[in-house]
């Protein structure tokens, strides 16, 4: 039996990468605290596990005294102890050894949940501690396979595998085995499951790291990202600035016959970005971001709470402004961080007017 334990610890060792030596403390703190919930009013309590000399023992000890224990729970009588080891002598300490197979089933249950709790432990501080510079980062995920149901699918990261939710991939993407991936790397899954990495292809945090490795002006700290809007798999827009007046940094973005703005797209499945010169002018800034379309005045209202704006444009670059079901218009918020009201130039009739934000 002791054979059997020894090389399952050794195996539940080697799988989850920790030493044995602390996959052993934290097996005896599990039993130690099943032992508990069967004794619970016995004070020395003592687990021995050695993988050398195969050992494995768990004893109550219970202080050795004359005549009937006042407290039985912890002490014993000087023949009950004779009885057990002919060595026993009074004051001393009696060893009074608990067989496993008799330890109880629900002591047993309680031993195993505590070390299954304490190897998720190990298992997400090791993903933790694996994945620590990847974090926030994007990197490449190579698929393995793909739900036929689901669209969920699996892909691999430094020989890891990780399921990769449909929601978090970009919509109208049709994963493939042997496809690889960018990716962005978001987290580590809540502890109360199974420890896994969470990725993303709709975050838009996503969009920033493809700029900064697409773009060495970027990387160098040149051409600066200011503010992101992104409806995944639609859309994208991005706020940047130079901080050298000789660098443009649009045109750094797009690259030489828009290699780089290319890539960029590429890799999102055709997703559309727009590049906006940002600016620290609020109302220059708004008008660049309702880009392609023209604005004709952006009037700006500011108070504690609501942050808001009138823009008028032409009547013929109404639809443009507000965009398809109201994108282009809320990609333009979301990097201004402003409400944004956009009315025509002159007043339509009533009969055909657009009453849109």
């Amino acid at each position: 039996m002791n054979k059997e334990l020894f090389d399952a610890l050794g195996l539940l060792a080697k799988e989850n990468d920790i030493e044995l030596d602390t996959l052993i403390e934290t097996v005896k703190a599990g039993i130690m605290k099943a032992i508990k919930k069967d004794y619970p009013n016995c004070e020395n309590i003592s687990v021995e596990i050695d993988p050398e000399s195969g050992k494995f023992e768990m004893k109550l000890l219970k202080e050795i005294v004359e005549g009937e224990p006042e407290d039985p729970d912890n002490q014993i009588s000087l023949d009950e102890a004779r009885a057990i080891s002919k060595r026993a002598r009074l004051g001393g300490t009696a060893e009074i050894r608990l067989n496993p197979a008799k330890f109880g089933r629900v002591a047993a249950q309680n031993a195993k949940q505590s070390i299954k709790h304490e190897i998720k432990g190990f298992e997400r501080d090791k993903l933790i501690e694996q994945y620590k510079d990847k974090v926030f980062e994007c990197v490449p995920a190579t698929v393995q396979k793909v739900e036929p149901a689901t669209l969920n699918a699996v892909v691999t990261i430094d020989k890891n595998e990780i399921y990769f939710i449909r929601k978090e991939q970009i919509p109208g993407e049709v994963l493939k085995p042997g496809d690889v991936i960018q990716v962005y790397v978001v987290g580590v899954s809540q502890p109360d499951k199974k420890p896994s990495i969470r990725i993303s292809r709709t975050h838009r945090e996503l969009v920033k790291r493809l700029f900064e490795r697409e773009i060495p002006e970027i990387a160098d700290g040149i051409v600066e990202i200011k503010a992101i809007s992104r409806v995944a798999g639609s859309r994208s827009k991005i706020a940047v600035s130079s901080n050298d007046p000789n660098v443009d940094p649009i045109g750094a973005c797009i690259g030489p016959a828009k290699s780089r703005i290319t890539a960029i797209v590429n890799e999102l499945k055709g997703e559309k970005i727009d590049i906006i010169l940002w600016s620290e002018d609020t109302a220059e800034f708004i008008a660049k971001a309702l880009a392609p379309a023209e604005v004709k005045s952006v009037e700006v209202y500011e108070d504690e709470e609501i942050r808001e704006c009138k823009v008028i444009v032409p009547n013929n670059q109404l639809s443009l402004a507000i965009g398809n079901k109201g994108q282009n218009a809320k990609l333009a918020a979301g990097l201004t961080g402003y409400r944004i009201d956009i009315l025509p130039e002159e007043p339509v009739p009533e009969s055909s007017s657009e009453n849109e934000e």
